[in-house]
């Protein structure tokens, strides 16, 4: 039986016999379900790689692999997406942020498998930077086709990706309830009772199908041993007053260089450029080596001459001030290379970054404070590891919420709950006033395209502008007369508006009312002599088709107070937006924003 035959007799059968809203909870556990395998084969896959190189040929061969593997896996990901993928894999969680914003939650089909294929060659081989944002991407690229199969509209597109995205985060971390909080909070989901019960099935059948796997394994397998006590809250404050630091460090790094590989046309420059750096920076520094839980686990455990253990220069690990410049070394170096490591080609994610510079800022705060002879009670440098990842997801992302529940979840308790609430809430305050955007959202809020928590700015982000232009407009050129004006603009459109524009270039210089035209349009002997150009006036306020967003549209309608105002397009006149069809198309779509799941 073809293959259409089947899905239109399961449609049907549906149809007849399961609710839309029961539909949506059936595929919410299915999305659960393929996030978690995909999370499963991403870290296998890595997994594999990172064991057969590092563990063999560098340990046991050269250390000059560490220079040589970054370079040669981020070839290989360059031949793998230009002849096999043949299409660009973007970065994770940004791709879907922009398919949801812009593309009504559709992903193409090749964004199902293209992290799957790139993704692991990228970490296993050395590349800086981390999985989560490529399980995320997989997932949500599962979600959206299968709601497109199954011809689901967008509202429920975009819920469906939400479940992907919670999917994947709780099956690689065994935290459910951190995972549908990062859906919520960082792609812009509504949080009600209809969206809640799909990401709790689907955060559900993810973390069971990582136990099916994975067994108890988690990636930061740790118990608190040392309580919070009250006497070190201004440490923990002052820890977010550096996450927020490290935060914005992070941030502007990470936009500088991304921004200078932007510059590079070929993609074969970048390769050799970011490659090299990549190599170089991991040659004399090998924690930088891949996601870097491995030193995260060993600074969480106290373990901190097994993390530092490969330093080229062989520093003395016993001063603990060295310890402490090697540490910071870590994290100044680890966002440069991670950047690197997306400027060359490669495909991943800056979660683990984060956790990743977080755990060691942490680290390196408590360890000056309890070795710079100010203060007796010493504070846990574990604690204090924990404690600052959440500090820095929570300034890097701009999501304290699932920093604070991540963490806890990931430590089975909520011990530290509330260092980790006054530490993620000063760095998400202090970063939010000085980056107002996270670098997931930080390329579309710069092109007008993020959606947010803001219903009205939701909805008109979502609305497309070419939809709403109405081009039957008569046009009448500069040099025209009044007769010529009424006979072949005024008679023949039924529009009380006419857009004036030069007569070679049709570049807009203006309008002409029909109220302006009626004290003389019956007066013959003027026909010759008036012109456009006399009676035209300027436009209040003028559209630009290539730069302006709906909500600067929205917003030069209520400062000029205008029905109709002009569009041009490449500098040339285009067409016009009139205030009612633009309020009728936020109409629809705010009621399909809304739309029941």
């Amino acid at each position: 039986m073809p293959k259409q035959t089947i899905l239109k007799q399961l449609l049907i059968w549906r149809a007849k016999h399961i609710s839309h809203r029961q539909f949506v909870y059936i595929l919410s556990i299915i999305i659960g379900f393929t996030s978690g395998v995909g999370a499963v084969v991403l870290k296998n896959l890595t997994h594999f790689f990172q064991h057969l190189l590092e563990g063999k040929l560098i340990k046991y061969y050269h250390h000059a692999f560490y220079f040589l593997f970054p370079i040669l896996g981020l070839t290989l990901v360059y031949l793998i997406i230009k002849y096999i993928i043949r299409n660009k894999v973007s970065h994770g969680i940004p791709s879907t942020l922009f398919a949801i914003s812009k593309r009504k939650g559709i992903m193409r089909r090749y964004q199902m498998f293209g992290s799957i294929l790139t993704a692991p060659i990228t970490v296993g081989f050395g590349g800086s930077v981390g999985l989560e944002g490529p399980t995320v991407a997989t997932g949500a690229a599962i979600g959206s086709n299968i709601s497109r199969m199954f011809h689901m509209n967008q509202t429920t597109r975009n819920l469906l990706i939400g479940c992907a995205a919670a999917g994947a985060m709780s099956s690689i971390f065994k935290a459910p309830i951190a995972a549908i909080i990062f859906a919520i909070e960082v792609f812009s989901l509504d949080l009600t009772i209809a969206s809640m019960l799909p990401l709790l099935l689907a955060s559900l059948s993810a973390i069971l199908t990582s136990y099916f796997f994975f067994g108890d394994d988690i990636l930061l397998p740790f118990k608190i041993e040392d309580k919070f006590v009250i006497s070190d809250t201004p440490f923990y404050m002052v820890l977010g007053v550096f996450a927020a630091i490290t935060s914005i460090y992070f941030t502007q790094v990470y936009h500088k260089i991304h921004t200078l590989f932007d510059t590079f046309n070929s993609p074969i420059k970048r390769l050799i450029i970011g490659g090299i750096g990549l190599g170089v920076l991991i040659y004399f520094i090998p924690p930088l080596y891949g996601e870097g839980f491995d030193v995260i686990n060993n600074l969480i455990a106290g373990n901190v001459e097994i993390a530092l253990e490969q330093n080229v220069m062989q520093m003395d690990l016993t001063n603990i001030w060295i310890v402490i410049l090697l540490l910071s070394g870590l994290v100044f170096f680890k966002i440069i290379a991670s950047s690197l490591t997306f400027g060359a080609g490669g495909v991943g994610g800056i979660f683990a970054p984060t956790l990743f510079m977080g755990s060691i800022m942490g680290n390196c705060i408590a360890k000056i404070i309890n070795n710079c002879g100010l203060f007796n009670a010493p504070v846990s440098e574990s604690n204090f590891s924990l404690v600052g990842m959440a500090g820095l997801l929570a300034g890097v992302l701009h999501a304290p919420l699932t920093a604070i529940f991540l963490i806890a979840e990931l430590t089975s308790g909520y011990e530290l709950i509330i260092p980790l609430m006054l530490t993620a809430t000063i760095a998400y305050g202090l970063t939010k006033y000085f980056s107002p955007h996270s670098v997931y959202n930080m390329q579309l809020a710069r092109k007008g395209d993020l959606i947010t928590h803001d219903k009205d700015h939701a909805v008109l982000t979502l609305m497309d502008i070419d939809k709403v232009i109405e081009t039957n407009f008569v046009t009448i050129t500069s040099n025209m007369n009044l007769g010529e004006i009424v006979h072949t603009a005024v008679i023949k459109s039924n529009r009380n508006i006419f857009p004036v524009v030069k007569s070679k270039t049709q570049e807009l210089v203006g309008v002409i009312l029909l109220d302006d035209l009626r004290p003389i349009m019956f007066d013959q002997d003027l026909y010759g002599d008036v012109v456009a150009h006399d009676i035209m006036q300027p436009a209040p306020e003028i559209i630009d088709f290539d730069k302006d967003k709906m909500t600067e549209i929205m917003q030069k309608f209520q400062d000029s107070s205008a029905w109709n105002l002009p569009v041009i397009k490449d500098g040339k006149y285009f067409g016009f937006i009139s205030k009612s069809k633009l309020l009728t198309a936020y109409r629809r779509q705010l009621i399909t924003l809304q739309g029941n799941t």
